[in-house]
């Protein structure tokens, strides 16, 4: 099961043009700066938005088509929506709320996560008896995403659930919502412009710029392209490797991941030995030398260059993959001045060595993240 979106949405002055396919499985994300039409795509593939043209459809089957004159209602199109500010109703219990979604389940719906079951993914056991001026953001934004899973939808759909959450809160919730490809087989889209999110969460990526898409493709491929980031906004240009916890050095508050074969030494994650990881690192933080020197950057990864780009003067930028193959999750940037492209002879083809800190990774650099592949 697929959600199909096309569609061109009138906004002011602007008109939103939009065509993305969420599979089955996994998150795809929808980001870009605020104002780019990320919400306006969701909006509009719910049904709170009418397109002045496109087509809208469920596994082949259209919710909205302008040129067949099709627009179902909000709540016959099966989509589980969850916003920012949760909108649950104030007057009802933590349990009233989450029987409210299970009643708006269609009769004879195909199986979904029951009522217990949903309890217990989202850790709601504790609240049920609360309302929701009791809870603190987070608690509301996971009753939220409980009454929408028990309406049994077809597809699930988040605006920025995150947005209004203070930092502990926030990485809270991320733990949630990174079960969820594993437990749901349910099309996800996630609307967001915080890159932590996406570094957490997303396995494939929409950006959107100007209210039309401007790139597509796997989260750990576009997260590491350069030519985006004017795009995405305050993201500094890096590269993101994909790796495995392979030890915790927990003397030291240390953690050993192995990347393309070759062990990298971070702060802490809070992962157990054997967790998928992405760690993002800056371009800035990376330097270039020929072979591994006695150094306080703990981490010296060999590789070859890619590419070489100029950027603005004094800088260009460099692309060293750490496997021959050189896929995504396997690649490095570093910002460098053009002089040194020219003293160290840097070009494609050249073996380089990649330097960095310990502390070049931390904190919403490092994500736990299980990649998760379609199945249809």
């Amino acid at each position: 099961m697929s959600l199909s979106i096309d569609v061109q949405v009138p906004r002011g002055t602007v008109t939103v043009t939009a065509r993305l396919e969420v599979p089955p499985r996994g998150i795809t994300a929808l980001i870009g700066r605020s104002g780019a039409g990320k919400s306006t795509v969701l909006q509009a593939a719910c049904g709170l938005l009418k397109p002045a043209a496109g087509r809208v459809a469920l596994d082949g089957r259209a919710l909205f088509d302008a040129t067949s004159g099709i627009d179902l209602p909000p709540q016959q199109r099966r989509l589980g929506v969850v916003f920012q500010d949760g909108r649950l109703f104030p007057h009802r219990s933590v349990r009233g709320n989450l029987l409210y979604g299970a009643r708006r389940a269609p009769a004879g719906a195909e199986s979904g996560p029951g009522f217990d079951e949903v309890v217990a993914l989202l850790g709601l056991a504790p609240l049920l008896a609360r309302r929701p001026l009791q809870l603190s953001g987070g608690e509301r934004q996971r009753v939220a995403l409980g009454r929408a899973l028990l309406a049994r939808p077809r597809a699930l759909l988040m605006d920025e659930p995150l947005a209004s959450l203070d930092p502990p809160r926030r990485h809270e919730l991320l733990g949630y919502l990174a079960e969820l490809p594993a437990r749901l087989d349910l099309p996800i889209l996630y609307v967001t412009h915080q890159m932590d999110e996406v570094m957490r969460l997303a396995d494939r990526v929409v950006l959107m710029a100007d209210g039309a898409v401007a790139a597509r493709g796997g989260a750990l491929e576009l997260l590491s392209d350069l030519t985006l980031g004017p795009l995405v906004g305050r993201f500094e240009a890096g590269g993101v490797l994909a790796g495995v916890v392979t030890e915790q050095l927990e003397a030291w508050q240390l953690s050993v991941v192995t990347v393309a074969g070759q062990r990298i030494t971070v702060p802490r994650i809070a992962a157990p030995v054997g967790a998928a990881v992405r760690l993002r690192i800056r371009a800035r933080d990376v330097a270039l030398q020929r072979e591994v020197l006695a150094s306080s950057a703990s981490n010296q990864l060999a590789g070859t260059v890619l590419r070489v780009l100029e950027r603005e003067p004094p800088y260009a930028a460099v692309e060293l993959g750490l496997t021959p193959a050189a896929a995504p999750g396997e690649r490095l940037w570093a910002l460098v001045t053009q002089r040194s492209v020219q003293s160290l002879s840097i070009a494609p083809g050249q073996p380089m060595v990649a330097s960095f800190k310990a502390v070049a990774v931390e904190g919403r650099a490092a994500a736990v993240h299980t990649e998760t592949h379609d199945t249809a």
